[in-house]
């Protein structure tokens, strides 16, 4: 009995010490770590997504305002939302691309806002629309942090599902190559347009 219990106890030894030589917990550190660098990415589009309601109905007290500026904000927010962003969507590349789709629009339609509310001083002046900017600033710059966060660790998990021998664990539990955000297209969808600065036509 006694010695049966000791071969289980060298086999438990042994299995430990191979699962941890072939990066099976590295695996595990790692996608917690995706997951918790997911978490907080959509903890901030989030933020913005409930920042847009409150920017509209502020904007929409000017008068004049381009309607069709308003209307892509609302659309492209519509669309954001719509896209249910479960812990899965970070290990299917498709899903991943259209959610990364939808948040570059609303990216850009709230860039174009920002820009053509300059066209209008009383706007401008109002501290309520001031306030939602400046909040709308910060989220941004927030979304561009926990994006980093987000590429460094996928990157993290993606060299060690590569690498050789993990690479043979990774096979062994069924473990993919994670998505991540991309750069492409990206500097056209956040770049300012142009934008006439002429006065606004009287109705």
């Amino acid at each position: 009995m006694q010695a049966a219990r000791s071969l289980v106890s060298i086999a438990v030894v042994g299995a430990a010490v191979s699962l941890s030589g072939c990066g099976y917990n590295d695996f595990q550190r790692l996608d917690e770590q995706v997951k918790a660098g997911w978490s907080e990415v959509l903890n901030q589009y989030q933020r913005r997504a409930d920042l847009v309601p409150n920017l509209v109905a502020t904007v929409k007290g000017e008068a004049g305002f381009e309607q069709e500026t308003l209307t892509k904000v609302i659309e492209a927010r519509a669309k954001a939302t719509s896209i249910q962003a479960t812990p899965e969507l970070i290990n299917n590349p498709e899903a991943f691309q259209k959610f990364q789709a939808a948040q570059g629009e609303l990216t850009g339609a709230l860039s174009r806002l920002m820009v053509v509310s300059e066209r209008y001083p009383t706007l401008q002046a109002n501290q309520g629309f001031r306030d939602l900017r400046v909040q709308l600033e910060g989220t941004e710059n927030r979304i561009t942090v926990a994006r980093n966060r987000y590429i460094k660790a996928v990157q993290e998990y993606n060299v060690l599902t590569r690498s050789f021998p993990t690479n043979l664990t990774a096979m062994a539990f069924s473990y993919q190559v994670k998505p991540s955000f991309t750069v492409q297209n990206e500097a056209a969808i956040s770049a300012p347009p142009t934008v006439s600065f002429d006065k606004p036509a009287s109705k």
